[in-house]
């Protein structure tokens, strides 16, 4: 585990519990929670990512604000999420935030895409983030959020043009796993949040997706801090618009 020192202006900051931040989005709000004063625990598969810089960049600073903590694990490994649920007995978070997941490799319709690859892209995008969820929901206050990535692309209502079948199925299970948790712990006072941070340029939205990572996280990290109290199940994009579902 690679810490640094959070400073004084951290303790004014909340707890983050970042699933999934080693490059691409979840690296993103990673930077964008540290700007913030914001104290991170951010999870990576790899032993060196970008994680691990952005850590080295941060204890560097003549002033840092806000705290990074790395831990590892594979999200599709059941026993490494038991893992770090024991490694953060006793701690709590005002936000968990689930932002793993994986596009598919090919543009096959359903009936094309082998076996294989469904498995992985479903496992990973919709099995794995609730298995975390569900793992890990405790170590969040009453009155915290818990969040999962996303995407347009699972609205059932707004497709369309079709497109990214297996990818888009993922997501709307993803959507549909999150209201039968939902549905579980209605009474439970949390907000709960199904972000779309929008078509965003990185390894898997691709070189010609309509938004950099500059115009989506800072108001993926605004609308998520809008968010907070409001109990219930929120599908929204990285503006703050409901999602049709």
């Amino acid at each position: 585990m690679s810490t640094t020192d959070s400073g004084p202006a951290a303790s004014t900051g909340a707890r983050i519990l970042l699933i999934g931040a080693s490059r691409g989005l979840g690296l993103a709000l990673a930077q964008e929670w540290l700007r913030g004063g914001r104290q991170v625990v951010g999870t990576v598969r790899g032993s060196r990512t970008g994680l691990h810089e952005l850590a080295d960049a941060h204890a560097r600073a003549d002033s840092p604000i806000g705290g990074l903590e790395i831990e590892t694990l594979e999200v599709t490994e059941p026993a490494q999420i038991e893992a770090l649920r024991t490694r953060l007995a006793g701690r709590t978070f005002d936000l968990l935030f689930v932002n793993a997941g994986v596009a598919s490799e090919h543009e096959e319709t359903v009936a094309e895409t082998s076996d294989e690859e469904f498995v992985r892209v479903m496992v990973t995008n919709a099995l794995a983030p609730l298995r975390v969820v569900e793992a890990l929901h405790d170590l969040v206050t009453p009155t915290g959020t818990i969040g999962v990535m996303s995407s347009g692309q699972g609205s059932v209502a707004n497709n369309e043009r079709g497109g990214h079948e297996v990818y888009r199925g993922s997501k709307a299970a993803l959507n549909t796993f999150m209201r039968s948790y939902a549905a579980r712990h209605r009474e439970d006072p949390r907000t709960l949040v199904l972000m779309a941070p929008g078509w965003v340029r990185t390894d898997l939205g691709g070189p010609d997706a309509r938004l950099g990572i500059e115009e989506s996280i800072p108001n993926v990290v605004a609308t998520l801090d809008a968010l907070a109290g409001r109990a219930g199940l929120h599908y929204v994009d990285y503006l703050g618009r409901t999602v049709a579902w």
